[in-house]
């Protein structure tokens, strides 16, 4: 009789051992299961946080000196490169056809070159004309009030600079200004007459090859100086550089 009860209680012990054993095994294979879905729903999230961190430890002004390394590569222009010409598309499908003279206003022409590159006039309008005299445009508010978000020296006569002896003569495209010299950016205009009387006073830094005729239809639009009658939207600005490099130009703070 006594052994038959201690046969029975070592059955019982046996029996809760296994449960026990079964149990354990189970929240082991549930607890590595949760883990698993945790790490997958998480690794995104993670993966942001990780990049936000090293985004956040870069040291202030590294991309700056990045792209000043990258700007010290690029080398000089030759003297005898082809000067880049640039062609004007309207949204009528016309060109004005233009070749930018670096030799009479190099940071000029390095400034409309960089413009141009950048997509910075595609969408803009000639938002002032005057049958005669010129057609202005290049401002990214339409208004004649807007800028690049910089501005460059004035590459003439009047500003001590004697290099720059363009005339402001029918299809010659120069930079507009307000009264300070060295407040250029982006606006331009491109003479639809003789306007010499600019001469010295104003940074002139190419001339019109082709498409004359329709500086001359667009100056039409307004025979007293002010928005065209019609919209004039630039379609896109392209510029033809032959193939050489063209460096940033020198800016001037705000």
């Amino acid at each position: 009789m006594k052994k038959k009860r201690i046969l029975a209680a070592l059955t019982v012990v046996a029996a809760l051992a296994a449960v026990f054993l079964f149990c354990a095994c189970d929240k082991k294979d549930a607890a590595s299961q949760s883990g698993n879905q945790t790490g997958t729903q998480a690794g995104p999230e993670a993966s942001g946080a990780a990049d936000a961190a090293v985004t956040d430890a870069t040291p202030p002004g590294a991309e700056d000196a990045a792209e000043d390394e990258e700007e010290e590569s690029i080398p000089p222009v030759p003297d005898d490169a082809p000067n880049p010409v640039v062609t004007i598309t309207m949204e009528n499908g016309a060109e004005i056809v233009i070749e930018l003279l670096r030799d009479k206003a190099p940071n000029t022409v390095l400034n409309f070159v960089s413009l141009v590159q950048s997509g910075f006039y595609d969408g803009l309008k000639f938002h002032r004309v005057k049958e005669g005299f010129m057609i202005q445009g290049g401002c990214p508010l339409g208004t004649g009030t807007g800028n690049p978000g910089y501005s460059i020296r004035g590459e003439f006569s009047n500003n001590g600079f004697e290099e720059n002896d363009i005339s402001h003569i029918q299809g010659v495209i120069s930079m507009a200004r307000s009264d300070d010299m060295d407040s250029g950016g982006c606006q331009f205009f491109i003479c639809a007459g003789d306007a010499s009387f600019l001469d010295g006073n104003y940074a002139a830094f190419g001339k019109t090859v082709s498409g004359l005729r329709e500086v001359f239809a667009i100056a039409k639009l307004n025979a007293d100086d002010g928005p065209p009658s019609t919209p004039q939207i630039i379609k896109s600005v392209t510029v033809d550089t032959f193939g050489v490099q063209y460096p940033k130009p020198e800016t001037l703070p705000r």
